[in-house]
């Protein structure tokens, strides 16, 4: 992984594992955040990525610590 997603991924998991509310966001009954909405709160909060990006951080993580939906636009963080 490079740098750029490294950054991302430890983004992803402070926010989606630990403190959703750091960004304004709100997570589902189930855990699972609409991939469109982390996409904008992260980048109100100055953290911009892509789905693009976030699909390949989601399928690329060797400790598989997220997955998206089937419809690809939920996330979900596994412990």
């Amino acid at each position: 992984m490079d740098d750029r997603a490294v950054r991302i991924s430890k983004f992803l998991s402070l926010v989606l594992r630990h403190q959703p509310e750091k960004i304004g966001l709100s997570l589902d009954q189930s855990g699972w955040a609409s991939a469109p909405q982390l996409i904008e709160a992260s980048r109100k909060h100055g953290f911009e990525f892509t789905l693009e990006e976030l699909q390949n951080i989601v399928a690329g993580n060797d400790k598989k610590r997220f997955s998206l939906s089937e419809d690809g636009f939920s996330t979900w963080p596994f412990d």
